[in-house]
């Protein structure tokens, strides 16, 4: 196989390179059927009609459609950041293993660095919302970070206590090793997974923590920070969320379902068989979270510590079972 100038820390071949446009693109293609899925979901749960499953493809277009409305006192910040928060959560598709691990690009960002994108696109959005100088974007700005500060750890608690499977930190790597191994019980991976879905709902605004579809101003925490952005502007963050959404999913089943990946020694063919199985999954995962949300009502904003300290301390015993057991 013909390989192209390497660049330092990146092995790179033409299938390696067309892996990751495909990885990248597909991901971006499919978050918002993610999205219009989980919607459906949650419709059918709640005994209401579901709207259709390419709906968030609809609201796009109408509002890449629409001319952009800024407020007076908007700083080329607020104007920039769709733009920024759209190519981090693009930037972040590129390192997770969502259909190959043959991602060339992923050598040169561990999952360190991937919570490091999500925390930059995080800091930007709080940012913006407070650029405008609501009350609303400002509270916000606020809650968000809290929920951050205390999300963040419990999910490098989680990409440790999986990085003890493979040695390695790199997403590829841990989900290369995991496929390699026939079905077996790792009960540090068992902590770790429920870990990890109470930071994804957290992370992504999901019910416990906050209310996607809400009209209440005071309850809000992600979506108070948007209520001044329109048009063309609105419709990157709300893809880039639909995004992020998407990506949390696959770090999930890279860390826990890495079964269906394409290996580094499949080669290009194995692409399409991959599909089937991400597709299976997704879809699980989508009437996993509407299930999970249905049955759950929203928490107090005083009371967010106490869940994530919960996801905290299941990943540090997921951990500390992982160190024993490997002892």
């Amino acid at each position: 196989m013909s390989r192209l100038p390497a660049l330092p820390g990146i092995a790179l071949s033409w299938s390696g390179l067309f892996t990751q446009c495909i990885v990248v693109l597909l991901s971006v293609a499919l978050a918002p059927l993610f999205s219009g899925w989980l919607a459906q979901c949650r419709a059918w749960l709640s005994n209401r009609s579901a709207p259709p499953l390419w709906q968030p493809y609809l609201r796009l277009r109408k509002l890449f459609a629409k001319d952009a409305v800024l407020a007076h006192d908007a700083s080329p910040l607020f104007r920039a950041v769709p733009y920024l928060l759209f190519g981090l959560m693009v930037a972040a598709a590129a390192i997770i293993p969502s259909l190959s691990t043959d991602l060339p690009l992923a050598a040169v960002a561990d999952a360190i660095a991937l919570v490091g994108c999500f925390a930059l696109a995080r800091v930007f959005i709080a940012l913006a919302g407070m650029d405008i100088g609501t009350a609303f974007g400002s509270m916000g700005s606020r809650r968000e970070m809290l929920v951050g500060f205390l999300a963040e750890p419990a999910l490098l608690m989680v990409l440790f206590t999986s990085s003890l499977v493979s040695g390695s930190t790199l997403l590829p790597t841990i989900a290369e090793a995991l496929r390699r191994q026939s079905l077996a019980i790792h009960p540090g991976l068992d902590f770790a997974a429920v870990a990890f879905v109470m930071v994804l709902l957290a992370e992504n605004a999901r019910i416990p923590v906050d209310n996607p579809t809400t009209h209440l101003e005071l309850t809000m925490i992600h979506e108070a920070m948007l209520l001044e952005y329109s048009a063309r502007h609105l419709a990157l963050v709300e893809w880039a969320n639909s995004l992020k959404l998407f990506n949390y999913a696959c770090i999930g089943f890279a860390l826990f379902l890495p079964w269906g990946l394409a290996g580094h020694a499949d080669g290009l063919l194995w692409l399409l068989p991959a599909l089937p199985p991400l597709l299976l999954k997704l879809a699980l995962a989508g009437m996993g979270i509407a299930l999970l949300e249905t049955l759950s009502a929203k928490l107090r904003i005083f009371r967010v510590p106490e869940f994530l300290a919960s996801a905290f301390l299941l990943a540090v015993i997921g951990l500390l079972v992982g160190l024993m057991l490997e002892h």
